[in-house]
């Protein structure tokens, strides 16, 4: 089967690790056996949060981002666009690639007949599809930014994920909790696929103080500074505890404040971005995991983590971590914004070696045996065979 992957989120140029999880799929879905070809949604507005100095520049480079590239062997195309700011007009920017992206899809499907659209997500990714005049069946993955927030922001986004789900053949969702999300959003057919990870062959060295990681956008919702918070708790208590926090994004500055307000600038490590190789071998030779974010439909950093053999912490109620226990022992949870209670279990974890080393022998046992690219791209492959009834 022909399949063409529309996404918002997916590497570029100046960004390699945008929706590395995305690409992913979409390679473990060719090696099951999917023709795949990949449309990048590209809007040129810089984001609002770009300072007043670097929106020029920042404007010319995503203008002049190539119009087609290979990445790991897949054809990407980057149909460029224009909106206004996300704050205001998420909703209606599907309407905005509309036009381009029909250019694009009348260029692509002279060489390339797709059988098949796999949106990831309904706004704007598969909106702009539709408007685009797809016939194809469409299937649409949920990553949780449809339910957290372009619905519930307002009744014009609400509306928009609704008829991207009605259109839809098939919705998958990266959990069982974000399935539920879209059945009462419209979703009929819904089936789950989780996103999987690499497994390296052997662990990383042990790091020569205990390290705390997190991987993530430093966005608020991830929590970082719960973490920090417990760090200070635990200042006396574990004089040699770490943080590396890998990311970047708008709540760094905030952070990097925080940390020099409570006195752990000599403990943690901003690293930023990097290279998402290099994010994971950074992060698989730390000790433990800790992302007690909220909003987290499922959570990839996970499960990278837990391949490494790092036991992970993740917050109770929320989608992803629920989604990961449920196969599976090394993933520990706390209530969000808890600070003394994820003190209390990073001290249980950290004072007993021999519970640390257990737990990551689980954790990477529960990766082997769920959430491997290949049973992704296997479960992709039967997701595509549902939408196309086969």
């Amino acid at each position: 089967m022909k399949v063409l992957v529309v996404a918002e989120f997916y590497p570029r140029r100046d960004d390699p690790v945008l929706g590395i999880w995305a690409h992913r799929q979409a390679q473990a879905a060719i090696a099951a056996g999917a023709e795949v070809r990949v449309v990048v949604l590209h809007r040129v507005v810089p984001p609002a949060s770009t300072p007043l100095l670097r929106r020029l520049p920042a404007a010319i480079s995503l203008a002049n981002h190539p119009k087609r590239s290979q990445l790991d062997g897949v054809t990407v195309d980057y149909v460029r666009y224009a909106s206004p700011p996300k704050s205001r007009s998420y909703a209606t920017w599907g309407g905005w690639a509309a036009k381009p992206l029909a250019r694009a899809l009348k260029r692509i499907g002279s060489d390339f007949k797709f059988d098949l659209v796999h949106a990831h997500n309904a706004v704007p990714a598969a909106d702009a599809a539709i408007k685009a005049g797809i016939s194809a069946p469409l299937v649409v993955s949920e990553h949780g930014a449809d339910v957290f927030y372009t619905a519930a922001k307002s009744q014009e986004g609400r509306d928009a994920v609704r008829a991207a789900f009605g259109r839809a053949s098939l919705v998958i969702a990266n959990s069982e909790g974000i399935a539920e999300q879209c059945a009462s959003l419209g979703a009929a057919e819904i089936d789950v696929v989780h996103l999987g990870t690499s497994l390296p062959a052997q662990r990383q060295p042990k790091p020569q103080h205990p390290t705390l990681v997190t991987v993530a956008h430093l966005a608020s919702r991830k929590r970082h500074g719960d973490v920090l918070r417990a760090l200070w708790v635990l200042r006396d208590k574990h004089p040699q505890l770490r943080y590396l926090i890998i990311g970047d994004g708008p709540e760094r500055q905030a952070l990097e404040q925080l940390a020099d307000q409570l006195g752990l600038l000599g403990r943690v490590e901003f690293a930023g971005q990097l290279d998402h190789g290099e994010a994971q071998e950074r992060a698989r030779g730390c000790s433990l995991f800790v992302m007690p974010s909220v909003d987290e439909a499922f959570g990839v950093a996970y499960i990278e983590a837990m391949a490494g053999w790092l036991p992970a912490i993740g917050s109770v109620g929320e989608a992803g971590p629920t989604e990961i226990r449920r196969y599976g022992e090394g993933m520990r949870i706390v209530p969000p914004a808890d600070i003394e209670r994820l003190a209390e279990r990073l001290d249980e974890m950290l004072a007993s070696p021999a519970l640390l080393a257990d737990l990551g022998l689980k954790a990477r046992a529960t990766i082997e045996r769920s959430f491997s690219w290949e049973a992704c791209g296997a479960a992709t492959i039967a997701a595509y065979e549902r939408a196309l009834g086969q």
